[in-house]
């Protein structure tokens, strides 16, 4: 028997001016969001969204609709999100907070991205996301500032040197379950930040200054952006450029969740005594979550340092760690898309709330919790695995 949401589902054509019809919907909310100045305009934008997710809830068939109408047109819809995504930056103009805004939130997504492989798809609390987030930047940094090395060249080196704190972190945590385990993470993410702050050849608690701006093809980062006469500011670079490692983030969790790499996490996360039991090694690919989560948080840590140009160990705190966390959980863990969300969300959010001053804080914290209460798995749920070709 066919499921009542397939019944919905219209024929290609439609599909597809209604999937470019819904991309371009979710497009022109995030700007309305981005755009607001006004307290109210803000609130009214929750209100709406809050709405929107209580549909979801109460009628789960339409997120079965909408999920089914952008799988039968991928093409399409693929193409509406590389030209949302591309021409954005002309659509916001001059308006250099908007972009700031885009640029840490894309940045967050990679983030929470890369804790959902532990704690989405694996149940491993992690709280040293943020360290190897601050890792990154400071490895790359260091290169730049002290030996002129290129920031493509950092790029790769300092996800290296992340990837190898991630099995640092990783090979002592398999002696630890559940609580502890969250509790040695902590203590790491501590440690590095201390460390940062500490040692006189990171900078100390002044970081460091003076991070060059990249260079491709002969283009600084640090120059805006022309085409075809239209002129773009400097932050477009690293706009497209935080888009561009969005997009490798990505391919890369959809890859490892469709593949026996995300079966065996899927595993640990259900019963970690069952999985060992069928002969899946649980230290092999608990160590190997702690190193891709590592490997991808270094790269939105590189991108950070080049953009703000300075950093300091105030940028990646213990509370760091503990936002891209609860990005991952209001969003939706083991959900690409979910984490995405969440992660625009609360990146955005608090910077919107400003408006309401001393308060600010205590909205934020209640919006999240009400988001919670009416999606208590996250705002987009893990979906049930598919196996084979669908039909």
């Amino acid at each position: 028997m066919n499921h009542p949401a397939s019944r919905v589902v219209p024929r290609a054509a439609a599909a597809a001016a209604t999937t470019i019809l819904l991309q371009i919907s979710g497009a022109a909310f995030v700007y309305a969001i981005l755009s607001a100045e006004e307290g109210w305009q803000v609130v009214a934008l929750l209100g709406l969204l809050g709405f929107g997710f209580y549909l979801l809830e109460r009628l789960p068939w339409i997120n079965d609709v909408v999920v089914a109408l952008l799988a039968r047109v991928p093409v399409v819809t693929t193409a509406t999100a590389a030209v949302i995504v591309l021409g954005f930056p002309f659509l916001v103009g001059s308006n250099t907070y908007i972009l700031h805004l885009l640029i840490v939130a894309q940045l967050y997504a990679v983030l929470a991205l890369a804790l959902n492989f532990q704690l989405g798809s694996a149940n491993i609390p992690n709280f040293a996301t943020g360290a190897s987030y601050g890792i990154g930047a400071y490895v790359s940094a260091l290169l730049a500032v002290n030996f002129n090395v290129s920031f493509w060249l950092t790029l790769p080196v300092a996800a290296l040197a992340a990837t190898l704190f991630g099995f640092v972190i990783g090979i002592p945590c398999m002696r630890t379950r559940d609580t502890y385990l969250a509790l040695v993470t902590i203590a790491f993410a501590v440690v590095v930040h201390q460390l940062l702050n500490n040692f006189e050849w990171t900078g100390g608690p002044n970081g460091l200054v003076g991070i060059p701006a990249p260079t491709l093809f002969g283009h600084s980062f640090a120059d805006p952006i022309e085409v075809f006469g239209w002129t773009l500011p400097s932050q477009a670079n690293f706009y497209y450029l935080a888009a561009a490692v969005v997009i490798i983030a990505v391919i890369t969790a959809r890859r490892l969740h469709e593949s026996h790499i995300g079966l065996a996490w899927n595993a640990l996360r259900a019963d970690e005594m069952a999985a060992k039991a069928q002969g899946i090694n649980v230290a092999w690919y608990k160590v190997l979550a702690f190193a891709v989560d590592a490997f991808l948080a270094a790269f939105a840590g590189t991108i950070y340092a080049f953009y703000v140009s300075y950093i300091s160990p105030d940028n990646f705190t213990f509370l760091v760690s503990v936002t891209i966390m609860t990005m991952v959980i209001v969003g939706g863990m083991d959900n690409i898309f979910g984490v995405i969300v969440g992660a625009f969300l609360l990146t955005i959010l608090p910077e919107k709330l400003r408006a309401f001053s001393d308060y600010r804080l205590l909205i934020f914290g209640v919006i999240v919790i009400g988001f919670l209460m009416i999606r208590p798995e996250g705002l987009f749920p893990q979906r049930l695995r598919h196996y084979g070709v669908e039909r």
